[in-house]
């Protein structure tokens, strides 16, 4: 196992656990969890080309906590150059949502489902980050929440060269569509009152088929985070929504979500998510457990 400052990477992993707000005892994750994962795809995987490591989540599930320590890992621990990415970052424009809502379905106004992003633009980037040279400077395309709407480019990270490892999170990350059948009915009052001739879901499922199928093709490897169950996705996202009330309080023109809201935006996830809790186990290269205490465990 090639690895370098291994007395630093323990140093800087228990610095982000304080950064992050995360309890001391996560220090013992590094053996446990991130070093083995670390070493499969570092060595496991080779160093002839830049590997994409899909990271699967609920809402809440901790998928950027998670890439921010495998991060580390892989830098300090592997000595790889690690880009984090976010298929967040690849949300459609608060403009081109709207647009997309009168054309297709209301609820495609709501960013987050398959059909809400530019995944041409996600292609393009991996390929580009891929084909990079040792100076190729690359603009990396980010997403505000606060504001619900693009970071201009001019605002913008500027990558440098070809990443050797690109962890890629998103809440579907890797997700497979749904069999036509499963659409019919209903599965929460959202689809019940909103969704009622299933013109939204179907035409979400069909996008996982076609466009985001082209993207996951680009996946050297699928890890999921595995919620216990949806109810702790309500939770812990409305705990994510109070934590950015916190850090942007006294901030204009934010969108910050009430409880009730919460609900209402993660039913917008809630056949997809369930879908995936019940399929992606049996075929993620990697199976993590999300505790009920929000800490990863082994299967």
């Amino acid at each position: 196992m090639a690895t370098t400052d291994l007395a630093g990477m323990r140093r800087k992993f228990a610095d982000k656990l304080k950064t992050l707000r995360l309890v001391s005892d996560m220090t013992d994750d590094i053996d446990r969890i991130y070093m083995p994962l670390a070493n499969m795809i570092a060595v496991g995987l080779g160093s002839d080309k830049m590997h994409v490591i899909g990271v699967n989540g609920a809402q809440g599930a901790g998928k950027t906590s998670f890439c921010e320590l495998m991060k580390i890992v892989l830098e300090e621990g592997f000595g790889k150059r690690v880009l984090c990415l976010s298929i967040d970052d690849l949300y459609l424009s608060h403009a081109d949502r709207e647009k997309l809502a009168r054309q297709i379905h209301p609820l495609l106004k709501t960013r987050g489902v398959p059909g809400t992003h530019y995944v041409e633009k996600g292609l393009k980037l991996l390929h580009d980050l891929a084909a990079a040279g040792p100076s190729t400077q690359i603009r990396i395309p980010r997403f505000d929440k606060a504001t619900d709407d693009v970071v201009p480019e001019s605002r913008c990270d500027v990558w440098v060269g070809r990443p050797d490892v690109v962890l890629f999170d998103g809440w579907f990350m890797g997700a497979e569509e749904q069999p036509l059948s499963d659409l019919l009915n209903p599965i929460n009052d959202l689809e019940k009152n909103e969704d009622k001739d299933a013109v939204w879901r179907t035409y979400v499922n069909l996008q996982l088929k076609t466009e985001y199928s082209k993207l996951f093709d680009e996946l050297s490897l699928l890890v999921m985070l595995k919620v216990p169950s949806m109810e702790k996705v309500y939770e812990w996202r409305e705990l994510q929504e109070n934590k950015l009330r916190a850090a942007t309080e006294g901030w204009e023109n934010l969108r910050v979500m009430t409880p009730e809201e919460v609900r209402r935006f993660i039913a917008h996830y809630e056949r997809l998510t369930s879908w995936m809790l019940q399929e992606m186990p049996q075929r993620a290269d990697v199976l993590l457990m999300v505790n009920e205490d929000h800490r990863i465990c082994l299967p």
